[in-house]
């Protein structure tokens, strides 16, 4: 089988930074078997490490997000190499490029109606109702009139969105008319969706859908403050891995049904959806990938689920095999975002590893370390934690860390 990776993620050396060190294309594929080939941008040639002789062809492009670039890329590997079987792409941003890919040269694989149901927001909200679960209230600003009309007959807040956007990037809560029409104005209204404002506490699930739509692995969380908080808003992020309970197990049945409805298979999710004061479950979004931040390594830590192998032995090997799950562990994740002014170099900073029993890694930068602007939650932030303890435990030192954590930084003279 000839199996094209597509990558845009780095490796860092062995060390403290730990992010992407699950998704090892040179161990997780097998290159004796397979002939493996790799089309990556300048950032993603970092993330190939496999010994170049096991590797078929290696094609560098500038951005493995353009389609013409990307088509053409697997077209000169497939001249080299021979026809491609499995054009894999674990990154949420190439998912749509990649199936386009896929159609244009009839490479086995999802297509893009089929990339549509976890991509687009729209789409996936369509489908879910029809299924009869509750989602928000939702319509398409592709005609500026007919969104004002919904935002008039909705009332305010609205969340205002990207139709295929992710990591909260481009999400703006919108308060009135007036600033809704500013909006409007600035964005192409085509890629856009408004939603009716939801409040409650917002849980995540991470698991994976088998060949049938069925789930046999899931973990729920609940978010303690919010992706748009800590996007728009540079709040601290953190999320706690609930243990049994019955909100739990409706949230599990709830998810089954997300999953089934949208015939989403042999793939990873991250179902996004909120639980009301009164304790009605409302779907937010799903990704057809796999849970951001540190959600792969705690979850491979909590379960020894590595979801990152699970995926690709399905996409390479057709064939899935989860380890039988044992106990009810918990844990939890803490992001501390990057000071406002930046670039900033760190003057001081609170290591917490020390002071709380249930960190398992932490991730901070030293002083004389230059913060940068850019990069998503798997930057170097303030300060980055993973934690493992009861539900209760693991909740409460997230909360403390957010009210002791500090840092200090001082502007970056040229």
């Amino acid at each position: 089988m000839h199996i094209v990776v597509v990558n845009r993620w780095p490796r860092f050396p062995e060390g403290e930074r730990w992010d992407f060190s699950l998704g090892r294309f040179e161990d997780l594929i097998d290159h004796e078997r397979h002939r493996v080939s790799y089309v990556v941008d300048p950032v993603g040639a970092t993330g190939v490490l496999a010994d170049p002789a096991r590797i078929a062809a290696l094609e560098e492009i500038a951005d493995v997000n353009d389609f013409e670039a990307l088509r053409r890329a697997v077209e000169r590997v497939a001249d080299r190499v021979g026809p491609v079987d499995r054009l894999v792409a674990v990154s949420e941003f190439t998912l749509g490029t990649a199936a386009e890919v896929r159609e244009a040269l009839d490479i086995p694989g999802p297509r893009p109606r089929d990339v549509a149901v976890y991509r687009n927001k729209l789409r996936m909200k369509e489908l879910v109702a029809e299924a009869g679960l509750r989602v928000p209230l939702f319509a398409s600003c592709a005609s500026p009139r007919a969104a004002l009309e919904f935002a008039r007959g909705t009332g305010f807040p609205l969340i205002l969105k990207p139709v295929s956007g992710a990591a909260s990037m481009g999400v703006h809560r919108v308060d009135d008319e007036e600033a809704l029409t500013a909006l409007l104005e600035r964005i192409d209204t085509d890629d856009y969706e408004l939603e009716e404002f939801i409040g409650g506490t917002i849980h995540h699930v991470d698991g994976f859908a088998d060949e049938d739509a069925r789930i046999p692995f899931m973990a729920v969380s609940r978010y303690i403050n919010d992706c748009l908080s800590f996007e728009a808003g540079g709040e601290p992020l953190g999320s706690v891995v609930l243990e049994a309970s019955a909100s739990r197990s409706r949230i599990e049945e709830y998810a089954r049904r997300c999953v089934a409805a949208l015939g989403m298979t042999s793939m990873p999710f991250h179902l996004e959806l909120f639980v009301t004061e009164d304790e009605e479950l409302v779907f937010l979004e799903i990704a057809g990938r796999i849970g951001g931040a540190e959600v792969p390594y705690l979850t491979e830590k909590l379960f020894g689920v590595n979801l990152f192998e699970v995926w690709l032995d399905a996409i390479c090997e057709g064939r899935v095999t989860l380890p039988p799950r044992s106990g009810d562990p918990s844990g939890g994740w803490l992001i501390i975002p990057k000071p406002e002014e930046l670039p900033a170099r760190v003057v001081s900073v609170t290591p917490m590893r020390e002071a709380f029993g249930t960190i398992w890694r932490e991730l901070v930068p030293s002083p004389g370390e230059v913060l940068l602007p850019g990069g998503s939650y798997d930057a170097v932030h303030s300060g980055r934690f993973i934690l493992t303890g009861s539900e209760a435990a693991v909740e409460e030192d997230i909360r403390k860390i957010i009210a002791g954590f500090h840092i200090e930084t001082a502007p970056v003279t040229r």
